[in-house]
């Protein structure tokens, strides 16, 4: 999705080293979503999430990203997947194209209230009616840390649990009200809380939610 060219200066240069650990919940992804059906990973990445699901047999798969340096690592590495960079706020496909869909650690770096809910809004205008959205991200921390971090940076940004790293990108933590507002044109299937690694190792509340578009759009 679209950012500022310093964040995106960031995730691309990020893409030569950084490893994404938000572990994918196939098992339970599976549960939901057939073999055959036609998925979407928004915000892909170097591709790590579509190939598991290619190596569980999954063979519709695109992923779309705004990061340059992500795209051309996925490529490299994984060159029988279908990884499209994209422009602008807008997913590149028509109505009603995805089986499904994936939205994993995206989230944290589009930080700002209107990022979002274009993000989810697209999303679903993208998934056919009855597809699935599965979210992962990461969730308001207690530690000294993080605390110390929320409010440093809440009056810069207007809003608590975002802060900034030493090497220069904008992340944000959520609430679980924040989720349950931002997901409630979808029918929730599952939210399960859980602990994450993040990308520098550290770890960090979080969740994975699998939700279901309604037959008639929002």
């Amino acid at each position: 999705m679209n950012k500022t060219d310093n964040q995106q200066k960031y995730w691309d240069k990020a893409a030569e080293h950084k490893e994404f650990p938000t572990p994918f919940q196939i098992t339970e992804f599976e549960k939901n979503v057939t073999k055959k059906m036609n998925i979407l990973d928004v915000g892909c990445g170097y591709g790590r999430t579509l190939n598991e699901l290619h190596n569980h047999n999954y063979k519709n798969l695109t992923g779309i990203d705004y990061s340059q340096g992500m795209i051309s690592r996925g490529l490299k590495i994984h060159p029988h997947l279908n990884l499209i960079k994209t422009e602008g706020d807008k997913i590149p496909f028509p109505d009603n194209t995805f089986d499904a869909a994936l939205l994993i650690s995206v989230l944290t770096s589009n930080t700002k209230q209107e990022e979002q809910d274009n993000i989810i809004s697209e999303i679903i205008r993208v998934l056919k009616p009855n597809g699935k959205l599965y979210l992962a991200d990461f969730l308001i921390n207690q530690d000294k840390r993080n605390l110390e971090r929320y409010q440093k940076y809440e009056n810069k940004y207007d809003t608590y649990g975002i802060f900034e790293l030493p090497e220069g990108a904008v992340l944000r933590h959520h609430t679980e009200k924040h989720i349950k507002e931002l997901t409630k044109d979808l029918q929730q299937i599952i939210f399960q809380k859980t602990i994450y690694d993040t990308m520098n190792g550290h770890k960090s509340n979080g969740f994975y939610y699998i939700g279901k578009k309604l037959k008639i759009s929002p």
